[in-house]
C-alpha cells in the first residue's frame, strides 16, 4: 500500500513539471494557425505525426541521456544546475516574449515544427532527464507519454478551446505556465547545488 502511494506520488510529481514544460495551451494557437484551412483528416494526421515525433525524441533522450553523461563525465548535479539555468532562461523568454517561433507549413509539419521544437523542445528534454533521476524511469515514461497524449487531445479540441479561451486567454495561461517553469528551474538549481555541499 505504501509502495503504491509512493509510486502515484512520484508519477504526479513528475507529471506536473512536464505538463508545464510541454505548454500545450501555449502551443495550441500556433497549431491552429499552421493547420488553418486543412481538412479534419489532414489535421488528425498532423496531430499523430507530432505526437510520435515528440514521444520518440523525449524517450530516446531519456534512455540515452545517462549513457552520454557517463561518457562525458557529467555528474547529475552538474546537469541539474545547467538544466535549471536553461529552463529558467526559456521561462523568462516566454514571459517577456510569449510568441513562439513559427515556420512555414510543409509536408512534415507534424514532425517539425510541431513535434519538435514546439512540443518536445529544450525545456521538455531537460525536464524529462531530470525527472528520471528524481522520480525514476517508470514515472518519467508515464509522464512523457501522458503529457504528449494530453497535448494531442488539446490539438484535437483546439477549435473549441480557442473559442472558449481566445488568443488572449491562451497567452495568459501560457505566461502562468512559464512562471511555474521558472520556479521549477530555481528548485532544480537549488537541488543541484545541494549535491555538491
Amino acid at each position: 500500500m505504501i509502495g503504491k502511494s509512493v509510486m502515484f506520488e512520484n508519477i504526479f510529481s513528475s507529471f506536473i513539471p512536464l505538463f508545464v514544460a510541454v505548454d500545450a495551451i501555449g502551443v495550441m494557437p500556433i497549431f491552429v494557425t499552421l493547420t488553418e484551412g486543412m481538412e479534419r483528416k489532414e489535421r488528425y494526421k498532423i496531430i499523430i505525426q507530432s505526437m510520435i515525433t515528440a514521444a520518440g525524441l523525449a524517450i530516446g533522450f531519456v534512455l540515452l541521456g545517462k549513457l552520454v553523461f557517463k561518457v562525458l563525465g557529467i555528474a547529475m548535479g552538474d546537469f541539474m544546475i545547467a538544466g535549471g539555468v536553461v529552463l529558467f532562461c526559456l521561462a523568462i523568454i516566454d514571459i517577456v516574449n510569449p510568441i513562439k517561433r513559427r515556420r512555414i507549413p510543409g509536408a512534415e509539419l507534424g514532425a517539425v515544427p510541431l513535434g519538435t521544437p514546439l512540443i518536445a523542445g529544450p525545456a521538455v528534454l531537460t525536464t524529462s532527464i531530470l525527472i528520471v533521476n528524481e522520480y525514476g524511469l517508470l514515472a518519467a515514461m508515464f509522464s512523457i507519454i501522458s503529457n504528449i497524449l494530453l497535448c494531442g487531445l488539446v490539438f484535437r479540441m483546439s477549435s473549441i478551446l480557442m473559442k472558449i479561451l481566445g488568443i488572449s486567454g491562451s497567452k495568459a495561461l501560457s505566461k502562468v505556465f512559464s512562471l511555474l517553469l521558472a520556479a521549477i528551474a530555481v528548485m532544480l538549481i537549488r537541488k543541484g547545488l545541494m549535491q555538491f555541499l
